[in-house]
């Protein structure tokens, strides 16, 4: 597991599928701010323990987000283009009662260290939209940039809103970690 204070990242265990899956299909607050804009595919629970419950239990472009011994929600990452090695990640976070309390932030430290780690990238990036200040806010906090910015493409609940391409090159990434201007880690 790799570990940073109160945070882990872990494979998931059988004995959480439906959990995982309740918390992703049904009990779902957390899109309302991912992407509300674009309707969740619902997975059965067949489909899901075939597809991304599968990578949770893998943990190569999925992982468990532990806290105390809770799964409150989920870290991947895919690729925009592997033949240029565009890697991005994503982030969710299961209920607002794990909101604001850095628990994110953390969560992604681990997992920009591990993925750079892991994979032979220049940069990590991350995309989401002005609907969702909090997740601008941790990028930003996390010493990611803000690289593009492409106005009013996001129109939710009578509202035009911006989508944002943050990113961190692997050398933003160490120097940040080597100054403890970011959260360090260990695993």
């Amino acid at each position: 597991m790799l570990k940073l204070d109160d945070i882990g990242l872990r494979p998931a265990r059988n004995d959480e599928r439906d959990h995982l899956w309740h918390f992703i299909y049904v009990q779902n607050e957390w899109k309302a701010h991912d992407a509300p804009y674009f309707p969740l595919e619902y997975q059965s629970r067949f489909q899901f323990r075939r597809h991304l419950f599968k990578r949770l239990k893998e943990a190569e472009t999925a992982m468990v987000i532990d806290y105390q011994g809770e799964a409150i929600g989920y870290l991947s990452c895919y690729w925009e283009d592997q033949s240029t090695r565009w890697l991005e990640v994503g982030i969710t976070l299961f209920t607002s009662r794990y909101w604001g309390r850095k628990l994110g932030r953390k969560a992604l430290t681990l997992w920009i260290s591990h993925l750079f780690e892991r994979y032979d990238v220049a940069r990590i990036g991350l995309t989401t939209w002005s609907g969702n200040p909090r997740m601008m806010k941790c990028a930003e906090a996390l010493g990611m940039q803000e690289e593009g910015r492409i106005r009013r493409v996001r129109f939710w609940e009578g509202q035009y809103y911006d989508s944002l391409r943050y990113g961190v090159l692997r050398e933003e990434w160490q120097a940040l970690q080597s100054a403890g201007q970011t959260l360090r880690c260990a695993g």
